[in-house]
């Protein structure tokens, strides 16, 4: 019962977004589009986090009557310090969204409103421990901006319309909500843009599925985590993913990443204040984790998830410094420039507890490529620092069609092998994609925590032989691929044909006779 009541309450959230993205979309193209309903739904998160906070407190002390949003903000004021300590951030009574939006539509001046609003909300964590987390957020929802319209009062007009479709949403009271809404409601977002957008789509999310099997991955045998990591985080859905699956409070010292775009950078930030994570409890950190890495004196990751851009150009040999770098110099050698993906390997076991695994999504050319690349998986195998290459389908993401691996890193394996899966056949069909099942990834995590042999499936490979085969990780190198050809017996075959050969004779002749006919009548 519970979970139909879910699925309802998600449909309908879903199917709202839909609308208002198609009643919106006509003056701001998609993209845009997103950030606006984004940068409002987190307004209106948090202008109903911090009421619902306050007013718990204020009933609890038996005040069943207070509502802060009724608050006079001279009254309110008196709270501002405490709060900002608490949560992080404050908003005045007069400043909620649900406020503003009940003045919305008589208001001429909304769009100086919103403005000064968000500068007041960002100003309110400002030379405080939560400034890094709020700095910004809203620098992506230009109430100004001429793609809402080009005169102040259709700008105007799309503001009002903006907010009173994210107030329609059924968001509930956040508490007692049973689908986790407002973050489902950016997924949902995240996913529908991602969709329609093709290639520059893919280049930010990963597959909710796919997301779920390098989660579990990582968590076999533990029911809590130091913290979490990405180095290439995106809108931070694989971290998130961990809270959904632990549960928040057992990820104990919070969601770490890095990302170099911005906007996808602010994207991130307020997806973690919309999954309800607590500004002391995560670290997203921007710019270019090869060259600039964040999160350098941290104590290392148990658990590291990532899906990082796929065969990009970086520096590499072309600075002196980075093969020094003691994340890049055990390899002897660095990444091509033109590659950077063993890059993100590097960073990423070097940042790994040693009781920790991380789970990485590779292009499948960094498994048997000469050159660097060769030398970096040779280091890999050496130390015995791959503990599984898994061989997904294709088709699983959004604007590529190629078959992508996953590598699993750990740095206190029992057993000098590495264990080879191939889940290329692991899939459904749906429309254009293919998507991993639950009983997919099942599958596949039964074969990573048994590490045995199954035929045509997987197999535990001593790392002497990886090295005869020169350092080669495709799977398909270990793990034979079943024959489903079908077997034909040529001598029926030929029968077969040389009956339909004269049934062709036949026709033919019959033809003939008709058209002869034909025109001796004609």
């Amino acid at each position: 019962m519970e979970n139909n009541r879910k699925e309802q309450e998600r449909a309908e959230l879903h199917r709202t977004i839909w609308n208002m993205a198609n009643d919106l979309r006509g003056s701001v193209d998609g993209w845009d589009f997103k950030q606006y309903v984004l940068g409002m739904l987190f307004y209106r998160y948090i202008s109903e986090n911090i009421t619902a906070y306050i007013n718990a407190g204020e009933w609890e002390a038996g005040n069943t009557e207070f509502d802060y949003a009724k608050l006079s903000d001279e009254e309110a004021e008196q709270a501002r310090e405490d709060l900002v300590k608490t949560k992080g951030f404050f908003i005045l009574p007069s400043e909620l969204f649900e406020n503003v939006r009940a003045r919305a539509k008589d208001d001429e001046n909304l769009n100086e409103t919103l403005e000064q609003i968000f500068s007041n909300i960002e100003a309110s964590a400002q030379g405080t421990e939560s400034e890094d987390n709020f700095k910004g957020l809203f620098d992506d929802i230009d109430v100004n901006s001429n793609k809402l319209g080009n005169t102040v009062v259709k700008r105007n007009e799309k503001l009002v319309k903006l907010m009173n479709s994210v107030g329609e949403m059924k968001l509930g009271d956040y508490k007692d909500n049973t689908i986790d809404a407002f973050g489902d409601a950016y997924e949902f977002l995240m996913g529908m843009y991602a969709s329609n957008a093709g290639k520059s789509g893919g280049e930010y999310y990963t597959p909710q599925e796919v997301s779920e099997l390098l989660t579990h991955l990582t968590l076999v045998g533990k029911t809590e985590v130091n913290k979490v990591y990405d180095p290439a985080c995106g809108s931070g859905s694989l971290l998130l993913k961990f809270a959904k699956i632990l549960g928040k409070e057992n990820v104990r010292q919070g969601f770490f990443g890095q990302e170099i775009n911005i906007t996808t950078y602010n994207l991130c930030r307020i997806n973690m204040f919309l999954h309800d994570i607590d500004y002391d409890k995560f670290d997203i950190a921007l710019g270019d984790t090869l060259t600039d890495p964040q999160h350098w004196d941290d104590e290392p990751f148990e658990a590291i998830v990532s899906n990082p851009p796929y065969s990009i150009k970086w520096k590499g040999d072309n600075d002196p410094i980075l093969i020094n770098d003691p994340r890049f110099s055990p390899a002897g050698v660095l990444a091509p420039k033109s590659k950077a993906d063993l890059a993100f390997i590097m960073h990423s076991l070097s940042w790994l507890a040693t009781n920790g695994t991380a789970a990485i999504v590779c292009f499948p050319g960094v498994m048997y490529r000469g050159g660097a690349e060769k030398k970096i998986r040779q280091y890999l195998i050496d130390n015995n620092y791959i503990d599984c290459i898994i061989q997904l389908p294709d088709n699983l993401f959004y604007g590529t069609s190629i078959a992508t691996c996953i590598m699993v890193l750990k740095k206190s394996k029992s057993e000098n092998s590495t264990l080879f899966i191939d889940a290329s056949k692991e899939f459904v069909k749906v429309t254009n994609n293919n998507k991993l099942t639950q009983k997919n990834i099942e599958t596949i995590l039964n074969a990573f925590k048994d590490r045995k042999d199954i035929e045509h499936f997987a197999r535990l490979v001593p790392n002497s032989e990886i090295a005869e085969q020169d350092y080669n990780l495709s799977v398909s190198t270990y793990v034979e691929q079943e024959d489903t050809r079908e077997k034909i017996d040529i001598v029926a075959l030929n029968a077969e044909i040389e009956k339909i050969v004269a049934r062709e004779q036949v026709l033919r002749e019959e033809i003939d006779k008709i058209i002869a006919e034909i025109e001796v009548g004609k």
